[in-house]
This record gives C-alpha cells, structure tokens and sequence, in this order.
C-alpha cells in the first residue's frame, strides 16, 4: 500500500471512530479543532486523489449511525452538517462563489452563533409535538422524545392564534447554559456526584438518558434554527423571516441572529460576536452565514454532507502552555500504532485538554517533544489540541528522546515499520486485546453482521473477560454469559447492588443481545467480506468481490492475478485480500463462522449486466414496511441497478416509501418512472419467479 493510501485508510478509521465516540458515545476523545484538522487533511487527500474517495467516506458523510438504545427516526429531508471556513479568506472565496452562481453581486445572508451543543429534529402534527430525534447519521436518528419533554423551552403545543402546519419539523440545538453548568457541577460536587465535563457533554449525555427523570434534572435548553420536513403552509421567502415567524410560534431563537450584507458584513458580525463571546450565556465555536433568500438556497443547492449556501466561521485558534506528563501509544484495528501525549490538564478556550494525538513516531521526532517538556497547545478552529512546539528553553536536564515502544503495549507483540511507512502496527493480529476490540466492534456495526447493541463498552468487556478470542466465538456466546460479564463489569465498576436492582431488565438485555448475534448468522458474503476487516476491502470492494466470486472458497482461492481481474481491485487491494486469506488464524476463524451457524447465500450471482435493471439508476426514499431501504437496495443490485442517493436527470426509477418528501417531489417535477412498494414487491416477486 501507498503511504497515501495507508494515510487515507487511517484518517478514514480515526475519523469515523471519532463521529462514533462524540455522536455516539458522548465521548469525544480528541477536540473539535483535531477531528477539523483530520477532516480537512482527508479532503485534500481526496481531492488530490479522487480514486481514493468512497461514497460512505466522513467526507461525504454525517455523523455515526444511531445506537442502539432508543428507537431509529428516519429524517424525511436530511440533517446536513456544515462546511468550515477557519480564515476571512475563506470566507471570501464562499461569498464570491455565490455571487459568481446565483448572479446576485450583493448576496445578504443571515447570520447566527453557531451553538456547541447537540442537534435535534422536532416534529409537530397540527399544531402538537410527536416526535423529536438526535441527528444520527444525517439520514436516521435516535428518537429521544420522551426526554425532549422534560426541556421546559420546547414547546409541546404551538403558539394559538397561527395557523398550524399539518407537518412541522423545527431543527435547533440543545444546550446546557454556561451559568446552569457550572451550578449544576458545583452542585455534584458538594453531593459527592460526578460532574460534567463541559457543557456540550453535558447536553448530549442528558439527551442521551435512558431515564427521563434524569434527562428533566439537567439545566438544557434549546434554540431553534432550521426547519426540515414541512408541509399545509406556505412559508416565508427567507430565513431570517422564517427565523422570526418560529419566534411567534413559541420556538426559542437566538437574540443574536441577524440579517448582513455581502463580505464585509459577515466579517463584521463575526468580529463583533467574537469580542462579546465570552459574554454570551453558552458556548458557541464560531459563526454560521447562510443566504437568506431560500430561492437562492434552491439554486446553490447541496454537496453529500452539507449545503452549498450556509458555512460556518471558526474562531481562531487559542494556545496555552502545559507539560508533557507522559507519551503512551493506542492499538487501532488494523494495528497502527498511534502515539498520544498525555498533558498536565490546561484549560483552552474553555475547554480541559489533556491529551493530543501526534499521529506518528515522525511528527514526535520533528517536534522533538519529550516527557516533561512545556509544551504549547493550540485548539485549531477553536477546539482542542494540537502540539504546536516544545519551549526548549524550559526543558528539564535530563530527559531523553522518545522512541517508539518494540512491543505492543497490549499483547507484548513485536511492533514493525515497514520501509517507507509513516505508520507503525503491531504484528500482534487477533492476538493482540486492542485489535480483538476494534474488530469486534467493526464485525458488529450495522453494515457488517449487523449485531444491534454490540458497542465499544461490551466489546471491550468480552475481551477483557476472556469471552472473546476471536469475532467466531460470539456464535457460541448465551444469556448467561452476558449476565456473567455484567456482573463482574459492576463490580469492577464498584456498582452497589441499587445500581444492579433491575435484574429483569439485564435479562432482557443479553436475551436481546443473543437474539441479535443469532439473527447475524444468516447474512450475505458481501456483508461478511466486509466484517471480517480486510485491510482496504470497504463496503463497495466487498460488493464487488461478492458478485464477481459468488463464493467464499473461491475468493479464497484466488491469487492476486485473479484480482486484479476484478473491476476497481488494483495491486495493493490485491495483495492484501491474498495476505489475508493466507494467514491461518484468519481461515480458522472463517471455518469457526461456518461451524456456529453463520451461512450465506453461495454460488455465482446473476451478473448485474444481465439484469433486468441492468443500466439503470434507481434511488429508494421513504420508509419501507417489508424491508429496510438497505435491503431493497441489496436486492435492486442483484437485478443490474446502481443505486444512489439523489435524484437528477440521470434517474431511472424512483421508489417511494411511506413519507417520500422532497425526493418525490423532484421526482415528479422531472417526469421520472415511480414506483410505490406495492410496485417493487411485485417487480421483485416476477423477477424472482423467472
């Protein structure tokens, strides 16, 4: 592999980890301005190779999937993330694309602060809330109502006196104030609790409650600023009307939205905000500019994760000097070895930053950042750490360079670095707990086995308890090992008997669980290629791989010449589908797999350029009652369609589920075939009989 591929592999892994840890988790591990500063580097990456760019690549995408803790919400019109501007000139390049786009030479834009909280979708029938959900991935959420009932600024019915829309989502953030926080924590200290961390923790980890009551405890709050799915009204022409027209329907609103004109205008707000920043009652990381007039919106239109007309305007970077306690190395999936500097805790912007990655034993080296070293820190974009130098001046006597460890911390493994590699691995496989942890966890996400409620938590139990050798061994796993391991997980933990009264509950828990990893036995190849974590082989390439073999034995078999015979399988891929089927562990778990029950479909596929569908591109929208839109999918592919995620010119065939939206809309506005599910099951049920 290419040091630019092997580079473009690991900011894909760190990034998609670290949209699991602050969306999914509320856990985030690096700063706001290290996962900017990731994103940005895998932009240029795939913009300067586009071969390397996948369409379920983080920059193509939003947020993580949801967990699997609450409900799934299917998000009607998509909830966006933004892009990011961090210098005026950046700025200037956004503003001056408008112009040059929409024709318009003076652009005016509505502007607001741009809230550090979590975002939500809200969604009111006839005047009354029904339903309010997380972002999730962008396309499903999680459906938190029922704590959302507890925030006292959500209104619950709409303002009398306005007309009520038939269908109204309002997005907005939820908050936790900086003076509530900080009341809040000195509260929890005085009792003996645990404090929050900050208050965008704080706001997500009480959205996030499985219990209301503890939801309806915390001081949240929130502030609207979009508007998704709406329908029986006819809105304003603009945002900042619509901004206001929300005020009078009951919404809170930010006292700071308001309406500039062109560059100097934006760039004036942004100036004027940042000086009464630390003045405002919660925290904000920067500005947001969107244009105004919702017709120019329509003519900017979108990119895959973000809208063309909005962007949002980072405050500078903040530095602060701290000491290097220590220098310590995480274990990835596929093994890269990961250097992390562990700090003296420092506040930043507000934030405590205690850690930061340096990513490679080279960047330590250029640095020369040694332990015990006064470091400075920067919160690139306004959010955590990046070592920008060492103070040599205040170095201690003594200390020495860091070199990279020669076994792995965790499994004792000798740790190699291959000739030309930026990156050191562990050559420690499935041996090694950290790798055991991360394969878990990939082997269980929703695109792979699909094991709902199998996270990073119990992941790293069944490792640490020594349930878990290998991804196999959770075929051979029952009720009562689960209960074991959370057992001794609250013990370890030092839960009181109150904290595990609700045995019924963990009964229900691991009999969920079982079910789960017994419904991942019967799967698909593509969807096992996949799990099974072979180095380079995403969704797509396991695709690929599935439809051209047909079978397991016969990609196994395979040496690289039969590969790279393969549409869109090069060299490296090549070489390292052939590695890993060659090591033995890997095909002892694979015969572990089969010999537990996990089976799928077997025998050469019909070619799609012999399907029915052969050519045609089909997007599915709405909800399905008979299958997930995945499967529908899945299924199309297998008749020869491609399937996408938009609607354009280029569309042969839209289906629409229940809720269509704006995807049926355009559909219809273009004259496009459509085709209802009662339609695609019939399509799929004469196909099938062929």
């Amino acid at each position: 592999m290419s040091e630019v591929a092997r580079r473009h592999a690991e900011l894909v892994a760190r990034i998609r980890d670290a949209n699991h840890r602050y969306y999914g988790l509320d856990a985030p591990d690096i700063t706001d301005a290290e996962y900017d500063l990731l994103l940005r580097e895998l932009e240029a990456l795939e913009a300067a190779h586009p071969a390397l760019a996948q369409e379920d690549s983080p920059s193509r995408s939003v947020g993580d999937a949801p967990s699997g803790k609450f409900a799934q919400v299917a998000h009607v019109v998509p909830m966006l993330s933004l892009a990011n501007a961090f210098t005026d000139a950046e700025v200037a390049e956004f503003v001056e694309r408008i112009k040059r786009e929409t024709g318009d030479v003076a652009p005016v834009f509505s502007v607001e602060p741009k809230l550090d909280g979590l975002a939500i979708s809200l969604r009111y029938e006839h005047g009354v809330f029904v339903r309010g959900a997380t972002r999730g991935d962008g396309s499903t959420g999680e459906d938190v109502s029922a704590n959302l009932r507890t925030v006292k600024s959500i209104p619950m019915q709409l303002a009398s006196g306005l007309l009520s829309p038939a269908v109204l989502e309002v997005r907005g953030e939820i908050i936790m104030p900086r003076a509530e926080f900080e009341a809040y924590n000195e509260k929890a200290r005085t009792e003996g609790r645990k404090t929050l961390a900050n208050p965008r923790n704080g706001a997500a980890g009480s959205l996030r409650q499985l219990d209301p009551a503890i939801t309806a405890q915390r001081p949240l709050a929130f502030y609207a600023y979009a508007l998704g799915e709406v329908q029986g009204v006819e809105l304003p022409a603009t945002h900042s009307q619509t901004l206001q027209w929300l005020r009078q329907l009951g919404f809170p609103v930010s006292p700071e939205v308001a309406v500039a004109d062109g560059l100097a205008g934006v760039l004036a707000y942004y100036r004027s905000i940042g000086e009464r920043r630390s003045r405002l009652p919660y925290d904000i990381d920067g500005v947001v500019y969107k244009l105004d007039s919702f017709d120019q919106q329509r003519e900017m239109g979108f990119v895959s994760r973000a809208p063309r007309w909005a962007i949002a305007h980072k405050f500078p970077a903040e530095e602060a000097s701290t000491t290097v306690e220590s220098i310590e190395v995480n274990v990835g999936r596929t093994g890269a070895v990961t250097p992390w500097v562990l700090m003296k805790p420092v506040q930043v912007g507000g934030v405590t930053v205690s850690r930061a990655t340096l990513h490679n034993a080279d960047q330590i080296a250029r640095l020369d950042v040694r332990v015990g070293d006064t470091v400075i820190i920067r919160r690139a974009g306004d959010v955590i750490p990046e070592v920008v130098r060492v103070v040599e001046r205040a170095r201690p006597a003594g200390t020495q360079p860091w070199q990279m460890p020669t076994h792995c911390p965790d499994c004792g493994s000798v740790i190699e670095r291959e000739a030309g590699e930026v990156v050191a691995r562990c050559t420690g496989g499935l041996v090694c707990p950290a790798q055991r942890v991360q394969a878990l966890v990939h082997f269980a996400s929703r695109r792979a086995m699909d094991i709902e409620g199998l996270g990073e938590r119990f992941a790293q139990d069944l490792v640490a308890f020594g349930l878990i050798q290998t991804v196999a061994d959770l075929y051979r796993l029952e009720v009562a090992d689960f209960l074991e391991m959370k057992r001794r997980a609250d013990l370890r933990d030092g839960s009181t008997p109150a904290a595990v009264k609700a045995g019924k509950i963990a009964d229900k828990w691991a009999q969920n669980l079982v079910a789960a990893i017994d419904a991942s036995r019967n799967t698909t190849l593509e969807r096992l290629l996949f799990a099974l974590g072979i180095s380079d082989v995403g969704e797509s390439t396991a695709k690929t791989l599935a439809r051209h073999f047909g079978s397991l034995d016969a990609l196994m078999a395979a040496d690289e010449a039969a590969l790279r015979e393969v549409p869109d399988i090069g060299p490296i891929v090549a070489a390292h589908i052939v590695h890993f089927f060659a090591q033995v562990h890997n095909r002892e778990v694979i015969a572990h797999l089969r010999e537990r029950g996990v089976h799928w479909p077997e025998g050469l596929p019909q070619r799609a350029s012999d399907g029915p569908l052969s050519g045609k591109t089909v997007v599915l929208t709405g909800t399905l009652s008979s299958m997930s839109r995945d499967q529908a999918g899945a299924r199309l592919e297998a008749l020869g369609a491609k399937i996408s995620g938009s609607v354009s010119k280029k569309t042969s065939l839209l289906i629409a589920g229940e809720a269509a939206g704006s995807k049926l809309a355009k559909a219809e506005s273009l004259g496009l075939e459509i085709w209802d599910e009662a339609g695609l099951l019939a399509f799929l049920a004469a196909s099938s009989a062929e």
